[in-house]
């Protein structure tokens, strides 16, 4: 048999789930054939030998794909024939955070893009094969020298086991791709994936290869409509500390093959990368797995991570309960280390922007405000963010008119609100405003841009529902019907092929490479249509292809801040910032783990690698209990819970760290943060994600019988969440209950506890959530400066006899292991500040908006419940136009008042003490002192 090519099938009966697949070996044939389900595949004997004499320079590059920014690996290559890569010229929008000038503006070579190409190539074939037991052992022939020998375990779980090992005749730089799985055509493939942005049957439109350090899991996969086929690399490949970078990943995966099929491969070591570098006669060994599994790509996704890598239910609390840390991240915000620049009403956006402010949405503030009883957080945050989200052009906002870098606008020409917040602000004010919703019709009529260079079009199913929930208008509801039908029939049931998605607004972020799943889910509680649920569905386990899976969590204790330095991220390090210095300590490993979370976009993924604002995560929660889908539950949960203290910044990038668990993290300079980055635009919605994940908990443990009404808050790119406080909802029996959960209000001595709040009369209502997975019992201390209570207060439960009666402020509650406990204190009454009067209507009506022509200035009056009014001015006119803006109005008795701004942008603010119509006009001055008087204009009743 020698110098011939044996064929030989290995047969896999895959049972059915809880029973043992059984395994035979059959006659001669051509690999090792997996059976399953009537279907068979063969994995046959294959590889690739790629050597380089010389280092083949190694590096990532932009790929050039047409609307998406990603960086792919590449290799200098001398022959320009097999040069398909050239360096892109990058706008300099493109810069900040997260973008590396390394990749994106080295200098100009002949590189390669394609893995075959990537060194000089040798194929090799199986010519002796004999079996043992369930071990199949394969020969080779051995070209130039070299020794080359595989075998495959059969029986082993989930997957065979195919093990090779090689050893060079010569040294060199070299890898070697098993390029034996079977291949089918795109027109064949049902599905397909390749991390991160290839989805659905969006093919590679070259063979690429995924370094293992960008692999949510370890593979490629195709689907052909009955299993998923994948080449797997064997956990160990991929181990857990260090932290997975390119320096040393030890392998990659491809999907295309030099036909154009779609094949899955894997190559170790990468060309030029870790281990790549052999000696001659010295042995390289490495092991995959082969998958034939009888179900799609987002199952195969499921069961490969749970089986193979272990993802389970897996964190808890552990250091600080979500309170806790909702508490510390709202105190945080309202700091001088949060760095909110008051002259330009913005978080400053100096990471990425100097000098520049950006804002995300002023509902995450409002919500905060509410929700947490909290007139300083409406004074300083939610108010001046509701002006500038009606004034701004953009959410980055730039006095700089040079300034390219992330497209800013130095302009005064908003609304940047989307539709959605326009009509979320109109609902929390009792729909007294009505401005909010004529700028709403407006927005639905026109399209805009609100952040980078990604245009909007106002009028989608999306701003229709929007439209529809504001007004109670059938139109709008019929028009989002209509559209989102069309949107199931164009986007959802058909799978996208490439990357031209009229739906997507843009490729960078996430969210447009699936469906507008969170979307979809609130059409469905709006409808009932389970089309809508089924939509969403598929796009959140889509979703879920961009969350970390691997490496594997072993269960040990890892040394992080060694020497008591914690990591420095090198674009910090760049900019000039100090290293920071937390104490060398031992913690586990799975609470260092990025699982669950995902890198930040397609174009930043190479250095943000796991992103703590995993806004994601309230919605998997509950879709997954809306369709029963544990792995979206688990994969919401793994994202948020036990990671931080408070604000931990952006993200997990260089080395595993305890310094993003502090409590005092945050609490620095911006130029004394080194560990990640800190965008102060992410504060607020962060805060909001976590007020969604703990009411949204409660939601699903309680199954659905604690349940509040909610806004949308949209923001942009990933920052979607609902918005609770401003109506009331019910608490299992009882109706009308209002959210309410001010700072402090309660203390656990066990942190596995979350919690939420809510109030009805003289009562107190509280639902616990244990996030672990045994019972727990914990004194609960009500803080007597916010609920007095008086000697008949006690406790009453809504979920059994889980309460100890209560003593002064205190009482004992059991909760179960991953459960609920829910309570009431009667005779508790809430001591309620700022919520009540801002959620009380007052009936005030009249005209609320006004255009002042000269200037191009706008006047609008806010009616902010029974808490006041504001007369909010502000022009489009800027600094090259006019130097100072005296605003003239009238007060309560009739008197004409005065109010100036000197400084562009030109903007001003007047509280007003009660209702009345205000008469007003602008003087404005040019730069050589003389001045315009504008038209009057009267606005208030």
């Amino acid at each position: 048999m020698k110098n011939r090519y044996l064929r030989m099938t290995i047969c896999l009966l895959l049972a059915a789930p809880g029973l043992q697949a059984q395994v035979r070996v059959s006659s001669a044939k051509d690999g090792i054939t997996i059976t399953s389900a009537g279907s068979r595949y063969t994995f046959a004997p294959v590889f690739t030998v790629l050597y380089n004499a010389a280092d083949p320079g190694m590096a990532l590059k932009p790929a050039g794909i047409k609307k998406v920014s990603y960086n792919v690996l590449s290799w200098k290559v001398k022959d320009s024939s097999k040069a398909d890569l050239v360096q892109q010229k990058i706008s300099a929008a493109v810069a900040g955070d997260g973008f590396d000038d390394s990749i994106l503006r080295g200098k100009k070579e002949q590189r390669t893009r394609s893995i075959l190409n990537a060194g000089e190539s040798t194929e090799l074939r199986a010519n002796n094969i004999r079996s043992k037991g369930d071990t199949v052992f394969f020969s080779f022939p051995s070209p130039g020298g070299i020794a080359f020998s595989a075998y495959v375990v059969t029986h082993a779980k989930p997957y065979p086991v195919l093990h090779f090992t090689f050893t060079p005749a010569k040294p060199g730089y070299y890898s070697i791709g098993y390029t034996g799985a079977p291949a089918l055509s795109p027109e064949a493939a049902a599905a397909l994936w390749q991390p991160m942005i290839w989805q659905e049957k969006r093919v590679p439109d070259a063979p690429y290869l995924t370094p293992a350090f960008m692999a949510p899991l370890p593979t490629t996969m195709v689907y052909d409509g009955k299993h998923t086929l994948g080449v797997l690399a064997s956990p160990e490949h991929l181990p857990f500390q260090p932290l997975p970078t390119l320096p040393n990943s030890q392998f990659g995966i491809a999907l295309r093959n030099g036909k154009g099929q779609l094949q899955p491969q894997l190559y170790a070591p990468i060309p030029g990368g870790y281990g790549s570098l052999m000696k001659s006669g010295v042995s390289f060994s490495f092991s995959m797995q082969l998958v034939a599994e009888p179900q799609d790509i987002t199952h195969t996704y499921q069961k490969i991570a749970e089986n193979i890598f272990g993802f389970r239910d897996y964190r808890r609390n552990d250091i600080a309960s979500l309170n806790t840390v909702l508490d510390n991240m709202t105190a945080y915000a309202m700091t001088h280390y949060a760095w909110f620049v008051d002259s330009l009403k913005g978080f400053a956006y100096s990471t990425d922007v100097p000098g520049a402010v950006k804002n995300v949405s002023s509902l995450n503030p409002l919500e905060l405000a509410l929700v947490r009883d909290d007139a300083e957080m409406f004074e300083k945050r939610a108010y001046p963010l509701m002006e500038y989200m009606l004034s701004r052009e953009k959410f980055l906002f730039s006095l700089d008119s040079l300034q390219k870098i992330q497209n800013p606008s130095r302009r005064l020409k908003g609304p940047v609100a989307p539709v959605s917040e326009l009509g979320a602000l109109y609902s929390v004010f009792g729909k007294e405003n009505e401005f909010y919703l004529q700028l709403m019709q407006r927005e639905y009529a026109s399209s805009r841009m609100r952040n980078l260079d990604v245009k909007e079009s106002g009028g989608s199913w999306v701003n229709a529902m929007r439209l529809y929930k504001a007004t109670g208008d059938k139109q709008y509801l019929t028009a989002s019907l209509q559209k989102a039908q069309q949107y199931l029939e164009q986007r959802v049931r058909q799978p996208q092929v490439d990357f031209s998605d009229p739906f997507s607004g843009g490729f960078f972020f996430w969210p447009a490479f699936t469906d507008r799943w969170i979307e979809l889910s609130e059409l469905y509680e709006l409808t009932g249509d389970t089309a809508y649920l089924n939509a969403a569905v598929q796009g959140a386990r889509n979703y879920t292809m961009f969350t970390w899976m691997s490496p594997g969590i072993p269960d040990s204790m890892v040394t992080v801040n060694k020497g008591g330095k914690a990591p420095m991220y090198w674009y910090l390090r760049s900019k000039g910032h100090a290293q920071m210095y937390y104490p060398e300590e031992k913690a586990p490993a799975w609470r260092l783990s990025e699982t669950g979370l995902t890198p930040e976009s397609s174009g930043t993924a190479t250095g943000h690698r796991a992103i703590f604002m995993a806004n994601y995560a309230p919605w998997m929660l509950r879709i997954g209990y809306y369709a029963k889908d544990t792995f979206l539950i688990n994969v919401a949960k793994a994202a948020v819970v036990g990671r931080y203290r408070s604000f931990p910044g952006y993200h997990i990038n260089t080395e595993r760290t305890t310094a993003y668990e502090k409590a005092d993290f945050p609490l620095h300079e911006h130029k004394a943060q080194s560990v990640n980055s800190f965008h102060y635009n992410h504060i607020l919605p962060m805060a909001s994600m976590l007020i969604d994940y703990l009411v949204t908990d409660a939601f699903v443990r309680s199954n659905g019988r604690i349940n509040f009404p909610a806004e949308f808050i949209e923001g942009y790119a990933y920052m979607q969440n609902k918005m609770y406080g401003s109506h009331t909802g019910s608490f299992y029996t009882e109706k009308g209950v209002q959210l309410w959960m001010p700072s402090g209000l309660l203390r656990a001595d066990n942190v596995e506890l979350n919690y939420i709040a809510a109030r009805k009369g003289n009562r107190l209502f509280l639902a616990f959530t244990n996030q672990s997975a045994r019972p727990v019992t914990s004194r609960i201390t009500i803080n007597p400066s916010l609920v007095k209570l008086s000697g008949q207060s006690n406790i009453r439960s809504f979920t059994g006899n889980d309460a100890t009666a209560l003593q002064d402020s205190s009482f004992n509650i059991t909760v179960p292991a991953n459960g609920i406990s829910a309570v009431t204190v009667d005779a508790a009454t809430p001591s309620v500040q700022f919520q009540e009067k801002i959620l009380t209507a007052t009936g005030d009506r009249g005209k609320d908006y006004a255009e002042i022509k000269t200037g191009n200035a706008k006047a609008m009056l806010f009616r902010l419940g029974k808490y006041g009014r504001r007369l909010f001015v502000f022009l489009e006119d800027d600094d090259s136009k006019w130097k100072r803006v005296r605003l003239h109005y009238t007060d309560a008795a009739g008197k004409t008042r005065q109010l100036e701004d000197d400084a562009y942008p030109f903007e001003l603010t007047v509280p007003l003490e009660k209702a009345y119509a205000v008469q007003c006009w602008l003087t404005l001055e040019k730069a050589d002192g003389s001045t315009v008087d504008s038209e009057k204009i009267i606005i208030g009743k």
